[in-house]
C-alpha cells in the first residue's frame, strides 16, 4: 500500500505496477506474444479512461452559467404568478412555490453531483467498483 500513498498520481501508479507486473509475467515465459498485444491494448484504455476521468473531475461547471441558472429560476418564478393568477387564482400561490422547489432542487443535485469522485455520500463508489474489478481480475487469471 505505500506504493501508492507515496504516488502523487495513484492511478499513473497503478498503471505503472500493472505495467511492471506484465512485463514481468512476459520475462518469464507465462505470456504469449498475442495475450501481451491484447494486454497492451487494455492498459492503454484503462489510461484513456484514467484520462477521460480527470477531464470530469478537473473541468469544473463555470461560475458564470451557474448564476446565469439562477437568475433565470429566479426570474421565471419571480413572474409566474402574473401569469398564474388569473387562470388559477389562489392556487397560483401554491403552484408556484411547488415550481419553485423543484427548480431549486434540480440546481442543487446539479451542484452536488458536478464533482462525483470523492469520499460524498452522492459520490461515485469508486472503493466497491475497484473491488468489482480486482474480484473479476482475480477470477480471469486464476
Amino acid at each position: 500500500m505505500k506504493y501508492y500513498t507515496k504516488s502523487e498520481h495513484v492511478p499513473n501508479r497503478v498503471s505503472k505496477a500493472i505495467y511492471h507486473k506484465i512485463e514481468e509475467l512476459r520475462s518469464k515465459g507465462l505470456l504469449t506474444h498475442e495475450l501481451m498485444l491484447y494486454l497492451n491494448l487494455e492498459l492503454k484504455s484503462f489510461t484513456d479512461n484514467i484520462g477521460a476521468c480527470e477531464r470530469i473531475k478537473k473541468t469544473p461547471i463555470p461560475y458564470s452559467y451557474n448564476i446565469f441558472v439562477k437568475k433565470v429560476i429566479f426570474l421565471y418564478v419571480f413572474t409566474m404568478p402574473i401569469g398564474f393568477v388569473q387562470t388559477f387564482g389562489y392556487w397560483a400561490m401554491p403552484i408556484v412555490a411547488i415550481v419553485f422547489y423543484i427548480f431549486s432542487s434540480i440546481e442543487l443535485i446539479a451542484e452536488e453531483i458536478e464533482d462525483p469522485f470523492g469520499e460524498d455520500a452522492n459520490d461515485l463508489p469508486i472503493n466497491q467498483i475497484y473491488e468489482t474489478i480486482k474480484l473479476n481480475v482475480t477470477e480471469i487469471l486464476e
